[in-house]
């Protein structure tokens, strides 16, 4: 019995420890917390994980529309981190956005190996939406939100990618522009006119879906837009 007291008291001690760690680790930074994790600390990489695991899961599923997809692409972010974080620097950005970069490229991965994503409107509808998409931006919000959240998904992930990425990160995500841009690596006014043109085209996928016995429009490859 006293050793069976010795060892739960031993137990209760070695949880409170756990506690008061991952508490101080709470107010760590990001960049603090992957630096510990990459010395081999496994509470510092246990809470970052559950700090952007979040945010990058999210950002997955709605760009791939599938859960497994998402849990595919997380866990691969991760296991990145912990092999070559030592790629991160601090002066080209937050942990974040680093661990976003990661992500978006084992998206692309899944893009080119399992071929999931529809392909884009002919350019002549393209360029009609174009024209329209100033009167239609205030109509597209209210559309949108009257849609089925699966059509929703299927709408956004037959999106070309750079029109996907910035409607997932703007309006799925909700991350500011600024915020949106330096995750993609561009200017702030190309992420406010994709997202117009994101929104513009989407609307008109809804519209289209809507149509007894027809498929969301496919046509010619990504590259050729603007």
């Amino acid at each position: 019995m006293i050793a069976s007291s010795e060892d739960t008291l031993k137990a209760q001690s070695k949880i409170e420890d756990q506690v008061l760690m991952m508490d101080r680790l709470e107010s760590r930074s990001d960049s603090e917390l992957l630096e510990l994790s990459l010395t081999g600390e496994e509470a510092a990489f246990l809470v970052l994980y559950e700090r952007l695991k979040p945010s990058i899961f999210r950002y997955a599923f709605h760009v791939t529309n599938s859960k497994t997809a998402a849990e595919e692409v997380t866990q691969e972010v991760f296991v990145f981190l912990l092999r070559e974080g030592t790629r991160y620097k601090q002066a080209r950005g937050d942990v974040a956005a680093f661990a976003f970069g990661i992500a978006r490229n084992f998206v692309r991965r899944l893009q080119k190996r399992e071929r999931v994503y529809q392909e884009l409107p002919s350019d002549e509808v393209l360029e009609k939406v174009s024209d329209r998409q100033n009167e239609r931006d205030g109509l597209a919000a209210q559309l949108i939100r009257k849609q089925g959240i699966e059509r929703i998904r299927t709408a956004i992930a037959s999106l070309p990618d750079r029109y996907r990425q910035v409607i997932v990160l703007c309006d799925l995500c909700e991350l500011s522009y600024a915020e949106a841009a330096c995750r993609l690596e561009c200017a702030v006014g190309t992420v406010r006119s994709r997202l117009n043109r994101a929104r513009a085209l989407l609307v008109e996928k809804l519209k289209q879906s809507k149509k007894p016995q027809t498929e969301l429009p496919a046509a010619g490859p990504e590259e050729c837009l603007i």
